[in-house]
């Protein structure tokens, strides 16, 4: 069984300057209220660890893999709950440059595996609502 969350906001600002925010994970904390912290090396075939606060959840901790990084473009990474099959995520960041000074940022996750009938996504979508606001907030200053 398989369910996509898919989110998508239109920011006023090239894909530079969002990918810079994106990527640095360092400021998470500082503005990111549903992906609180990433650490480790991101780069494609690194475990790396994500702290998520859905909106009115708890921590959570994940210690995915990185699938697919392309600089000012995409970041994809796939983590699982105790092991594959059981709650698996792909989480994905996609820009894309609409050629007139603005970017279509979409967020998305597929999740896979045996538990996925008994999840409820609306905390997970409107966390991803959450940051995209935050996001667009935070590259459309200057």
């Amino acid at each position: 069984m398989s369910k996509k969350i898919e989110t998508e906001i239109t920011i006023h600002a090239t894909p530079e300057k969002i990918w810079k925010i994106l990527s640095n994970f360092h400021e998470y904390p500082d503005w990111n209220p549903f992906i609180t912290e990433i650490q480790g090396s991101v780069e494609v075939g690194n475990q790396i660890q994500v702290k998520i606060k859905p909106q009115g959840g708890k921590i959570m901790i994940f210690k995915p893999v990185v699938l697919l990084k392309k600089e000012n473009k995409e970041l994809q990474w796939l983590g699982k709950l105790l092991f594959k099959g059981l709650f698996d995520g792909e989480h994905h960041f996609e820009l894309i440059d609409n050629k007139n000074g603005t970017t279509r940022f979409i967020q998305s996750e597929r999740f896979s595996g045996l538990l996925v009938p008994f999840f409820n996504f609306d905390t997970t979508t409107a966390s991803f609502h959450i940051m995209n606001r935050k996001l667009k907030e935070l590259a459309e200053k200057n």
